[in-house]
Parts: C-alpha cells; sequence; structure tokens
C-alpha cells in the first residue's frame, strides 16, 4: 500500500481545533466505549471503521497540531491495511512485504496495529489506547488465531513504522521571516514551512502538482475574487446569510476528523468487506497526507498575501477596483500559512476523487459528517460534488481564501484523488 518514494520535512501545522481537559476526557471515554462494541463483533468491515473512529478520538485528545494527525493517520491506516490484507489476501501485495497468515484474528490485528502505531506516535494517550485495546481483545477468544493476529498487526506497524521513519516529518523548521534590518514583524511562525520537504506516499515529489501562478494584482480576476471575499468573508458588516455563516463555522475546523466521517459513509455500506474498507481508508489517508504536502509547496512557493493583508492593503496593489478597508477582518482566524491556494479544498477534492473511484457508476450513500467548531451539528450530502463545492464556498465565507484559490486547490485535489485511485483502487 505504501510507496518508496523520497523527499524529507518538518512537523507542525497549527491545530486550529483546541481540545480543552474536560472534551478531552470525554473522548477518551467515547473511545474506549466504542471500542467495547466492536470486541464482541467477529471480522467483518465495522473493526476497521470502528478502529478508525476510535483512532481519531486519541489523535484529537493528543493536541496534535494538524499536519502531523494527517500523517499520523495515513501511517495507522496503512498499517492497519497491510494487516488486514495479509490475513484475508483479497489483494496482491502492492506494499510493504508481509507473510500472509490465514486463520488469524483481524479484529487481534486491526487493535495491535492501532496500539502500536498510536503508542508511538499519541503517547501522551497511552492510557487510553492500552484501555481501548483490552476492551477490543477482551472479545477475541484466546487461542492461535488471536496470538497470530496480534503478531500480524505488529509486524504491520513496525514496516509501516520503519518506511516512514526518515520520511522529512522530525526535520526542524528553519523559516526567515521576510523583513529588513531592524525593522518590525510579527513573531510568529507559519505552521510547517518545511513540509513539502517530506516524502510522499503517492506523489512522486511535493511540486508533482504545483499549479501555475496566482492571478496578478492588477487583473479583473484579482479585482473579482478581493471583492467577494471583502463582501462575504467579513467579520462585521458581511453580506452573508445566515446559512453560510453556519456553512462558514462548520468548516472551521480542519483536523482530519472533518473528513473521516465522510468516508466512512461509503465505507460503512451494506455488503462491504473489511479489506475492502482496509484499502479504501488507507489510500484515502496516504491521498490526503500527500495533498497536505502538496499544498503547502504551492503555498510557501508563491507566497500569496491573505485576505486581511490583502484588504488592508487595497490601495497599494495597482488595481483601482480594490478599495482599502483599514479594519476589516476575516469571520474566523487566518491560518498561520501562506493562502495559494486552499488547503481544506484540496483535501475536500482529493477525498471525493477517491470516494467517486471506489463508487464507480453506483448510487452515492448519503455522505455525513460533524464538526467541533459548530457545535457537533451534523451536515450531510447526496451528491459528492456538492460536499466539494461547500467547503470550497466555506472558505470565501470564513474570509480566508479567494475564489480562483479555491477552483485550484480543488482541480489539485481531483488530480491527486485520481492518481492514488489510479493506483491503488483497482475494481
Amino acid at each position: 500500500m505504501a510507496s518508496s518514494h523520497a523527499t524529507p520535512g518538518l512537523a507542525a501545522m497549527q491545530g486550529e481545533t483546541i481540545v480543552s481537559s474536560s472534551i478531552k476526557q470525554h473522548l477518551i471515554t467515547s473511545l474506549v466505549v466504542a471500542i467495547w462494541s466492536v470486541a464482541g463483533s467477529t471480522a467483518n468491515a465495522d473493526v476497521v471503521c470502528d478502529w478508525n473512529a476510535a483512532a481519531a478520538d486519541i489523535v484529537v485528545a493528543s493536541k496534535a497540531p494538524a499536519a502531523i494527525s494527517y500523517r499520523t493517520r495515513a501511517i495507522v491506516q496503512s498499517a492497519v491495511y497491510e494487516a488486514v490484507n495479509a490475513i484475508t489476501t483479497r489483494y496482491p501485495p502492492d506494499g510493504v512485504a508481509l507473510d500472509a497468515a490465514p486463520g488469524a484474528s483481524v479484529d487481534a490485528a486491526v487493535a495491535a496495529a492501532n496500539r502500536a502505531i498510536l503508542a508511538k506516535l499519541a503517547p501522551s494517550q497511552q492510557a487510553a489506547i492500552d484501555s481501548a485495546v483490552r476492551s477490543a481483545l477482551s472479545a477475541v477468544p484466546d487461542g492461535p488465531a488471536k496470538k497470530e493476529g496480534i503478531a500480524v498487526g505488529e509486524r504491520a506497524a513496525d514496516a509501516i513504522l520503519s518506511l516512514r521513519t526518515d520520511d522529512g516529518a522530525d526535520l526542524p523548521e528553519s523559516y526567515r521571516p521576510r523583513t529588513n534590518p531592524g525593522v518590525y514583524v510579527p513573531t510568529t511562525i507559519p505552521a510547517a514551512p518545511q513540509w513539502p520537504l517530506r516524502k510522499p506516499w503517492i506523489m512522486t515529489s511535493a511540486d508533482q502538482f504545483r499549479p501555475g501562478p496566482p492571478p496578478d494584482l492588477k487583473s479583473e480576476l484579482w479585482a473579482r475574487d478581493y471583492n467577494e471575499i471583502k463582501a462575504l468573508g467579513a467579520k462585521n458588516n458581511s453580506r452573508r446569510t445566515a446559512e453560510q455563516t453556519e456553512i462558514a463555522r462548520f468548516w472551521e475546523a480542519t483536523l482530519p476528523t472533518i473528513y473521516s466521517p465522510v468516508v466512512r459513509s461509503v465505507a460503512n455500506a451494506p455488503e462491504r468487506e473489511v479489506t475492502q474498507n482496509a484499502r479504501l481508508l488507507a489510500v484515502t489517508a496516504q491521498a490526503m497526507d500527500d495533498a497536505l504536502i502538496a499544498v503547502l509547496d504551492a503555498k510557501y512557493h508563491y507566497n500569496l498575501w491573505r485576505p486581511i493583508t490583502a484588504i488592508r492593503n487595497g490601495d497599494i496593489d495597482g488595481n483601482d477596483a480594490t478599495e482599502r478597508d483599514a479594519s476589516w477582518a476575516p469571520l474566523i482566524d487566518t491560518p498561520m500559512h501562506p493562502e495559494y491556494p486552499c488547503a481544506h479544498c484540496i483535501h475536500a477534492a482529493t477525498v471525493g476523487a477517491i470516494l467517486q473511484a471506489e463508487i464507480g457508476a453506483g448510487p452515492v450513500p448519503k455522505l455525513s459528517t460533524s464538526s467541533p467548531t459548530a457545535a457537533g451539528a451534523v451536515r450531510s450530502w447526496t451528491r459528492i460534488d456538492d460536499f466539494v463545492r461547500e467547503v470550497a464556498n466555506a472558505r470565501i465565507y470564513d474570509g480566508v481564501h479567494y475564489r480562483n484559490s479555491t477552483e485550484v486547490g480543488i482541480a489539485m485535489g481531483q488530480k491527486i484523488g485520481a492518481l492514488a485511485a489510479a493506483k491503488y483502487l483497482r475494481r
């Protein structure tokens, strides 16, 4: 499942979702309850999906930055897939080399793979991890199948961790602020400036899908986007409708947990099989991690100013159609990295392209997810394109992305999703 391209990189997209200690405890408790319900099951698709949700709770509770979270999720799901496929042998090996283990317990393997990865990458949550795994394994009958399942899960975890050991996530950041000698600039370091140096999973390089440059500041396209976001994305005196504001708040969340339920909407459809779901979740997680590498490569290459900077400097962009607003502010806090292209958009489009490839010409199940930045509200879609377009519009309503940047992000995500699907989702 994992490829072996090379490149290096850092760690730290600022996590936009902050989890209080009380919420953290609630998440850990919910995790154990969820795994308990998994423990009594036989090997079926549910064990992979339920552990996907449980691992998400652990990663959120660890307060990992967003960039780290996407990497962790990719490593976890890749190990789960390799372990399950070694047992079921449904698909030809196309990643790490694991000996086939027919007859081993899938439930035990999935629990062991999650334990090994999460203990390594989310060590602050060791108590929650141990509790969840105990609950899961207690329902698997003792015997050779359980023992071998645990061994397979641990071997898969070791193989994937070894594969990603030198992927560049541990390189120190060395961002150099742009300034003149003696001149003050804001002192917060942007998020993950070295992430484009990381080794991708599926792409050949971080810049494989780097787009062309953003619009010229003197162009009509720039004026169009500037004035749209100035009107719709403002914190005060905005032209947003109540529904648009709800959408904006919903997609303020950026951790991978906002997307995982959308993928599980397909994985939980009737008559799906455990290896099929393990593969879908792994491919999506790898592609989303690659999408973040790709979008940060483009962001730091072009270094385009955010709307709050542009609109407060509308008198110096050389465009008579962009009027300055000295006190303009976006609805939400601006993410700490350059604007172009839209990262949320690339992720949504990557997920959408993979799900479309997985479903094929069949009906689209109702896609749903909930948001911690919208008080747990749930939103649903019956068309993949509606989901992708809503995410793009939300970032305009949020006041953090221009229309063209959302379109470019979608185009990048569609290419990455198509690449992942062509490589791994062979029907």
